[in-house]
């Protein structure tokens, strides 16, 4: 025998690439509490901008030696010198450029500071 009752569709159907899209919120406006996503309805701190640390040895030392990878890697890429002068150059390349670019970034730190203190801070982009 047939059946007699329709079955009940459900509420979330997938579309023609398979993916299944809600219907969003259907019940009740949310608080303002609510819509801020945090528990306690306390305003989420703002995570600071790396340009306003002051700069590291560290910071410095890993972009340096990225540089002196590339450097090698491009001057084997290109055959402008054999693998052992490459290498051989690696360890002086490291070596400038870790003061190079600590100082570098010092500069523009303080060159920052300076405008921040101004007034003159970073300009917002519009997006």
């Amino acid at each position: 025998m047939a059946q007699t009752k329709r079955k009940r569709q459900t509420k979330h159907r997938g579309n023609a690439a398979g993916f299944v899209e809600s219907r969003g919120r259907t019940g009740r406006k949310p608080t303002a509490e609510e819509k801020s996503g945090s528990p306690t309805g306390a305003p989420k701190p703002k995570s600071k901008d790396r340009r306003d640390l002051p700069p590291t040895w560290r910071g410095a030392f890993w972009r340096a030696l990225f540089a002196a990878f590339m450097m090698v890697a491009l001057l084997l890429l290109f055959k402008i010198s054999k693998p052992g002068a490459a290498a051989a150059l690696f360890p002086i390349v490291l070596l400038m450029y870790v003061p190079v670019s600590y100082y570098s970034d010092q500069w523009m730190w303080k060159r920052r500071q300076r405008k921040a203190k101004q007034g003159g801070g970073p300009k917002a982009t519009a997006r």
